[in-house]
């Protein structure tokens, strides 16, 4: 008779830490806390290094938080979009150049055309412009598709050919001129004082969020008993919707913080007779608009991915292209559309980016491809494909914005921030691949 002892080898249960626990009844993405981890990294450090060597921390304020957040807004837009380009194994590097040319179109139709055909600062100027750069970007993503998926020319080369024609093109378009003024309304987009919605308008923005949180939490949970599926611990989902909901009532009061400077208040108390306590009239600037457009774009573009089957369809072909086709998906009329939707993405963001200039420059978005792609990856997007979320990539923008942010706060010059902005890139990429190595 043969004694076994149990001496705790690959039989005996694993005993996992409290951190792993936490994470696995929460289902937090790990990828998502390194990001959170490294951006509070950031934040602190530009505050403590401004702090020490200029005896006060410029970062941390309302002030810098509420322009990073507008300055993201462009850049994070395109990320939506580079997300489904870089998942099924494509690049565009022409995004930067297709906002020029959109911006200089989007300039010509409200500054030059429209004027003379329903007159000056005309209610419908703004919508009919937006609408013009939205079809001339999805058009140009298109094409792009198009030249990619049906003549086998490598999206590297079409998106740089385009990068170099479509800046060549708003040249051409613009006679090489500034366009200004853009449309009165038109300018709102790029969150100016009058852009934004104040601290009412913020505070009805926020609760909205904090009820769908909620809701979102609940539904989920029904929605996985009425399928049987695992369910989290009730303190997780409570966790989920507190931390949430703090978040979001966090922002609000930190939009509300900002106040328009004394002179534009001053201008707008003259205009609506307005007289002016002693005290002083604070009027908070709230969320700006194209921080909500950002966000806009950002839950429905993770519906788009999570919901919908041409979702599936873009991580099907990511993983692997032929069995995709094999599976019957029409994948080259999916890279039509991917790069149709980058396009109609890099249109909204040009109206986003010519608003907050308050003109269009056929330089407008010069080298912008950079830190879309930057973005993306930084946010878990992989090169490899069929690997990205849209979070991911807003926050890969938040990122980039913040060391671009901080970089210029501290007195940096420019070439020290493009060494920076090609480290992080780099560096990027390599933890990428050593996630997907140690995954396996």
């Amino acid at each position: 008779m043969t004694n076994t002892l149990n001496t705790g080898g690959s039989d005996a249960p694993v005993k996992k830490s409290h951190m792993n626990r936490f994470i696995q009844s929460t289902e937090l993405d790990t990828r998502l806390l390194g990001m959170l981890g490294a951006l509070a990294l950031i934040w602190f450090g530009f505050h403590i290094y401004g702090a020490v060597v200029n005896g006060f921390g410029a970062f941390l304020t309302p002030r810098n938080l509420w322009n990073l957040s507008v300055q993201t807004s462009s850049i994070g837009i395109m990320a939506c979009g580079m997300v489904l380009v870089i998942i099924t194994r494509h690049i565009d590097l022409s995004v930067g150049s297709v906002l020029g040319f959109c911006a200089i179109v989007m300039g010509v139709t409200q500054v030059w055309i429209l004027p003379e055909l329903i007159g000056f600062e005309h209610w419908s100027i703004w919508i009919i412009t937006v609408i013009v750069g939205l079809i001339a970007g999805t058009l140009i993503g298109g094409l792009h598709g198009y030249l990619i998926a049906y003549h086998s020319i490598p999206a590297f080369i079409v998106t740089l050919g385009g990068l170099l024609a479509w800046r060549g093109a708003a040249f051409l378009v613009a006679r090489g001129e500034t366009i200004s003024p853009v449309d009165s309304t038109f300018r709102l987009l790029g969150g100016t004082a009058d852009g934004a919605i104040g601290s009412t308008g913020s505070w009805v923005v926020g609760l909205v969020g904090v009820t769908t949180v909620i809701v979102s939490v609940s539904l989920d949970r029904r929605k996985r008993k009425t399928h049987g599926f695992a369910l989290r611990p009730v303190w997780a989902d409570w966790f989920i919707a507190v931390v949430g909901s703090a978040a979001l009532i966090g922002a609000v009061i930190l939009v509300n913080s900002y106040y328009w400077p004394r002179g534009i208040v001053r201008k707008f108390a003259d205009e609506n007779n307005i007289v002016i306590p002693d005290a002083g009239l604070f009027i908070s600037y709230g969320f700006a608009i194209p921080v909500l457009i950002l966000v806009t774009v950002g839950i429905i573009m993770s519906l788009v991915m999570s919901r919908t089957r041409f979702g599936r369809y873009v991580y099907a072909i990511g993983g692997n292209p032929e069995a995709a086709a094999l599976a019957g998906i029409n994948t080259k009329w999916m890279t039509v559309k991917i790069f149709g939707l980058m396009g109609l993405l890099t249109g909204l963001s040009a109206a986003v980016a010519s608003a907050r200039l308050g003109s269009a420059t056929n330089a407008l978005g010069t080298l912008d491809e950079l830190y879309v792609i930057a973005a993306a990856v930084i946010g878990g997007t992989s090169l490899a494909g069929g690997v990205g979320t849209i979070y991911g990539a807003i926050l890969g923008a938040v990122v980039m914005q913040s060391l671009q942010t901080g970089m210029v706060l501290i007195g940096f010059d420019a070439a020290i921030q493009q060494i920076v902005v090609g480290s992080v890139l780099v560096l990027a990429v390599y933890l990428d691949n050593l996630y997907r190595r140690t995954a396996k």
